[in-house]
């Protein structure tokens, strides 16, 4: 499934009225080898706020402290690795391809419709077959969270 990244954002004209406010293609950003992310919205606090403010102009890292974050992900064949947790409740679900998400005991193989309560526990998504993987996430602040970065050590 090739991410196309197009997002449709409503909102109110100066009349009140519900219009289109943004129609765009998002462009998928390659974090490290094997993995792109297609950031789409996100809050800076909850319960979430509308805003004027595109999200993707904000510094999203994994997770939002206070806030959420929606986005795709694209797991190339043999993705690099990246063990992490996040101070969030996290809703994933495959759309496309297969992806194994490993634990400290244990992994599970995802296949498209198969959705995954991640809980702040510590994992890693690897694809482990021939065909890309596309995963959707919304991540959830839980109380007291601190915002993840790509680049943190879990």
């Amino acid at each position: 499934m090739k991410i196309k990244g197009r997002r449709v954002v409503t909102g109110f004209n100066k009349d009140g009225k519900s219009c289109i406010k943004w129609d765009s293609e998002i462009a998928p950003i390659n974090l490290r080898p094997g993995f792109d992310n297609i950031p789409m919205w996100a809050t800076k606090k909850l319960p979430a706020e509308s805003t004027d403010e595109d999200p993707n102009t904000w510094e999203l890292g994994t997770s939002l402290a206070g806030g959420s974050v929606f986005r795709f992900g694209r797991y190339e064949p043999n993705n690099i690795p990246r063990w992490h947790k996040t101070d969030s409740v996290d809703y994933a679900i495959c759309l496309s391809g297969e992806l194994w998400m490993e634990m400290e005991e244990g992994s599970v193989l995802l296949k498209p419709g198969d959705v995954v309560i991640q809980l702040g526990t510590l994992h890693n998504w690897a694809n482990r077959g021939t065909e890309p993987c596309v995963m959707a996430f919304v991540l959830i602040a839980t109380e007291g969270a601190k915002t993840t970065g790509w680049n943190e050590p879990h």
